[in-house]
């Protein structure tokens, strides 16, 4: 038999408005008693926000109606108790004033045993019945939340049944519905007892593809995306990993990707099977885009960049993206073709550059032609881990020209491999977690045949301070591996110093000297030590201290060291910095900060 709980109203409780008043809206004080930590929030948090669903409504009461809420009030506390479990409650609510003479009302629990799970009766009927399936009904069970012994609370009930209709109709069976449920509460006992009826209907089968939306891209990409053979199973994971794979692309700006079960017959052989179309809507992306943005750093002063995309191609599913860079130090061209996702969503690439670079008294210009290869995954379930993969091949052609030394060109062929972990709360500007990046690559010398080795690592950690502060710790260090007479790209040689590296220091100061220039040396270390303070979300400041060198040998490494304080600022592109560093080796002062506008 269910237990009644009960409720003490002071008598006095109706003094608390007159019948010409209107009273203020009380506090809700709740006191969950003996209940166990663990549990003892989500009681308070569920008879809070029922009761003040209730209270609420205090302001709009004459003295003779307060009896009539202070009841109502009572029965949501014992509802809300009873989706936590708890069926035989005792409840005592107190009308009464607080500190300051605001009315308050102060709600006593004695909630009593919680209901926890006695048996559970998971049943299935229509194809899934069948002994083939045995295993998968088996896991289902093994797998169900509300194990007997476990808590009842009426959110996980809830949870588990749709999670379990979810796993039902993700594989085979996309008609799969519940067609009985129930929850039998004991409350003397304590106990329930669970059952529940899953029809899975008949097997779905994925039919002729059916494409909707397209006036410029071409059927070939939906057709090189989604690769089936009608009469397939079907099987939501893939159509969720379509879908993702088409809205990665620059062609659309939606893709929905799914079964068009209007074609189900109106009354299924619930233990046969049955073929639906496979239905691809999209909405095309603007065929056409150009961007153009301008920039001022202390390294190469005004910068000015132009892009243009354009998403087909010739009547091809390919993006063209090209675009020109001028600053001070670098001045660049480029042409790439993004080739659309392949079936693993490795995303692919061609492309030739024209560069021309001068820094630090080394000068170089580079025409090149390279295809990349990149790879992104998230990690399983509900985790934020994402790997980014990257592969590279490169064909070049360096004109090198060295301030007080020698000039030559250098062909070369170079192969580059980078893997990357980030594990962070927010990737553009994060404030706890970490990342790891270790990258490599082989080439040589096409007029000489000589081989030439690079292995590079990184790694940053953030860990948050207080409210809004972050202390974060970056490390890298590379080495590079060739004989004393190979001449070896400069982007494979190492250079540092600099904003984002060693600040203190010239943009790229820090290497082998060669003539009146700085080249890039085999070895490489930095470290860095940063602590930022937040006055509110956008304003804040910094403190750091970098060390590091590139040298000829780990042994000849000769650490610069720079200090200083900084501002940043948030913005939604990112964040803006603004340095002051003092380097110990040069003992000069300097000034580094970034700013750029894109319009």
């Amino acid at each position: 038999m269910w237990a009644t709980a009960r409720i003490l109203i002071l008598s006095g409780s109706l003094a608390l408005c007159s019948a010409t008043a209107r009273a203020q809206v009380p506090g809700i004080d709740v006191d969950a008693g003996a209940v166990p930590p663990e549990v003892a929030k989500s009681i308070v948090d569920a008879v809070t926000r029922a009761v003040g669903a209730i209270a609420r409504l205090a302001d709009d009461q004459d003295a003779g109606e307060s009896a009539q809420l202070l009841r109502r009030a009572d029965a949501a506390a014992q509802a809300a108790l009873a989706t936590q479990g708890y069926f035989t409650p005792q409840v005592v609510l107190t009308p009464g004033k607080d500190g300051q003479g605001k009315p308050v009302w102060r709600i006593a629990l004695t909630p009593g045993p919680q209901t926890t799970v006695e048996s559970v009766d998971l049943r299935f009927t229509g194809r899934i019945s069948r002994p083939e399936y045995a295993d998968r009904l088996a896991g289902w069970r093994r797998d169900w939340a509300l194990q007997p012994g476990r808590p009842f609370v009426n959110a996980d009930w809830s949870r588990a049944k749709s999670d379990l209709l979810q796993a039902a109709s993700d594989q085979d069976f996309a008609t799969a519905r519940i067609v009985a449920s129930s929850a039998d509460v004991d409350p003397e006992s304590a106990r329930v007892r669970l059952a529940m009826t899953i029809d899975s209907g008949p097997q779905v089968r994925m039919g002729a593809l059916q494409v909707r939306g397209l006036k410029r891209v071409p059927r070939s990409l939906i057709d090189h995306t989604v690769r089936y053979t009608p009469g397939d199973a079907y099987d939501q994971d893939k159509l969720d990993r379509w879908q993702q794979a088409l809205q990665s692309t620059e062609f659309f700006r939606g893709a929905f990707v799914s079964l068009d079960k209007s074609q189900l017959p109106a009354s299924p052989d619930g233990d046969g099977d049955v073929t639906l179309p496979l239905d691809v809507r999209v909405v095309e992306a603007p065929p056409r885009r150009a961007a153009v943005s301008l920039g001022v750093d202390d390294t190469a002063g005004v910068r000015l960049e132009s892009t243009y995309r354009q998403n087909v191609v010739f009547g091809l599913p390919v993006t063209l993206s090209t675009g020109i860079g001028v600053d001070r130090l670098r001045q660049r061209a480029f042409m790439d073709f993004l080739l659309p996702p392949n079936a693993n969503g490795d995303k692919d690439s061609i492309g030739v550059l024209a560069d021309r670079s001068d820094v630090q008294g080394l000068q170089v210009t580079r025409f090149a032609l390279g295809a990349t290869r990149l790879q992104e995954r998230h990690a399983c379930c509900d985790s934020r881990v994402d790997y980014e993969t990257r592969w590279g091949a490169l064909v070049s052609h360096d004109h090198v020209k060295i301030d007080g030394g020698e000039t030559y060109d250098l062909p070369t062929a170079t192969l580059t491999a980078e893997w990357l972990r980030r594990d962070v709360d927010k990737k553009y500007d994060p404030r706890e977690g970490n990342l790891i990046a270790v990258g490599g690559g082989v080439g040589a010398a096409l007029d000489s045949g000589r081989p030439y080795t690079r292995v590079h690592l990184r790694g940053q950690q953030w860990w948050p301070v207080a409210e809004r502060d972050v202390l974060m710790l970056r490390g890298e260090v590379g080495r590079v591996w060739a004989d004393a007479r190979t001449r070896v790209p400069d982007d494979f040689g190492f250079r540092t110093g600099g904003a984002r590296t060693i600040r203190g220091y010239s943009y790229m100061s820090l290497g082998e000297r060669r003539g009146n220039a700085v080249v890039g040396a085999p070895v490489l270390a930095v470290a860095s030590l940063e602590y930022d303070h937040y006055f509110n979300e956008r304003w804040g400041v910094a403190a750091f201290v970098d060390a590091g060198d590139a040298s000829s040998s780990f042994a000849s490494l000769h650490p610069a060291v720079g200090y200083g304080v900084g501002a940043r600022v948030r913005t939604p592109a990112g964040p803006l910095f603004f340095d002051v560093a003092y380097g110990q080796r040069d003992h000069q002062l300097r000034v580094h900060f970034s700013l750029g506008i894109a319009f």
